[in-house]
């Protein structure tokens, strides 16, 4: 006994498109997250579409629930170096992000400024530099 079966439930017509509009934005998604240079390129990246068919007593209306689960590259970390130490005057902890490779090595930054090796100016630096300065000529 053999029947012929007529199916017809196009994906981008299910609920009135609904389900086709909310695997759209989940598309975006993944071409977002793909574009991200903050994540891993060749991480996969994945769409799961789950259908649930649930039929009446009568096994002639049929409830249809979609759930979508999107499996995206997480962002890469970012690894930096701190110096830290405690101030001698008044003992407090401090912590400041090392911007040059070397601790006490200046850098030049994007704007061709020159920079501590904590990013402060050096000439904000200098300034305070001079004023420690002590002048051992002048009699105390």
């Amino acid at each position: 006994m053999s029947q012929t079966k007529n199916i017809h439930l196009p994906l981008s017509q299910l609920g009135n498109g609904s389900i086709q509009g909310k695997l759209d934005i989940e598309l975006e998604k993944v071409f977002d997250n793909i574009h991200d240079k903050n994540t891993e390129a060749k991480h996969k990246r994945t769409i799961t579409i789950k259908l649930e068919f649930l039929p009446d007593e009568n096994r002639q209306t049929i409830a249809v629930n979609s759930d979508f689960v999107t499996k995206l590259a997480k962002i890469k970390g970012v690894s930096t170096t701190v110096l830290t130490g405690k101030d001698i005057k008044s003992g407090r902890v401090e912590a400041r992000e090392l911007k040059s490779s070397v601790p006490g090595q200046t850098y030049f930054d994007d704007d061709l400024q020159q920079k501590t090796d904590v990013g402060d100016p050096v000439d904000e630096e200098e300034k305070i530099k001079e004023k420690k300065v002590i002048n051992l000529r002048e009699g105390n």
